[in-house]
């Protein structure tokens, strides 16, 4: 019988086409088993949907934290420029006092030295509003309460008619660029009298 087969084929080789595909595949997946493999990729989704969230969220904090990064440089790029800029500003100041006190003496009104303590006011003025322009600013902290971040204490004086615990002198000022503290002010703060 399987030669019969073979011989028609041979006699009617081009009337046959190759061999029709059976309809059923060779090795049949039982429907538990595509069950279980449908889960599975199910779960492979979903664990790669996660993964990509999870980097999407990522990049975005690694973006956002840049771009502060970039905007805190731009912002306090200038901070050590500023640190030694704002001792010329004392220098200023402390010349600009003892020009005062010589220019006021009654037994020597000198009006060159008057002239020198006005223009050296002027300056002063005009260096504190180009330092207001920048975003730095003179603290000025009499009267406030003590605030480590701020101020440095470097001496403790009686409360006479001050709570204890506000500073009471300021030996050096400090200043603040963009509300950040660039130098802190050394400060005196007031205490209770010790009887």
């Amino acid at each position: 019988c399987a030669f019969s087969t073979a011989a028609q084929q041979r006699s009617t080789g081009d009337e046959c086409g190759p061999e029709e595909p059976s309809e059923e595949p060779k090795h049949p997946l039982s429907d538990c088993a595509l069950e279980h493999k449908a889960i599975k990729l199910e779960e492979q989704v979903r664990d790669l949907t996660e993964r990509y969230r999870r980097a999407l969220a990522d990049s975005e904090n690694v973006r956002r934290r840049t771009q502060k990064f970039v905007e805190d440089a731009k912002l306090f790029g200038i901070q050590s420029f500023c640190r030694d800029l704002v001792e010329v500003a004392d220098i200023l100041e402390k010349t600009a006092e003892s020009a005062a006190g010589h220019a006021e003496e009654p037994s020597d009104p000198n009006p060159t030295l008057q002239k020198i303590y006005e223009g050296l006011s002027l300056i002063e003025a005009k260096l504190q509003s180009v330092f207001a322009k920048h975003g730095l600013q003179k603290m000025n902290p009499v009267g406030g309460r003590y605030d480590p971040y701020d101020h440095e204490i470097i001496c403790h004086v009686p409360a006479e008619g001050m709570q204890p615990g506000t500073v009471a002198l300021v030996t050096q000022d400090g200043y603040k660029l963009h509300g950040r503290t660039i130098r802190h002010a050394l400060v005196g703060v007031a205490v209770e009298a010790q009887e």
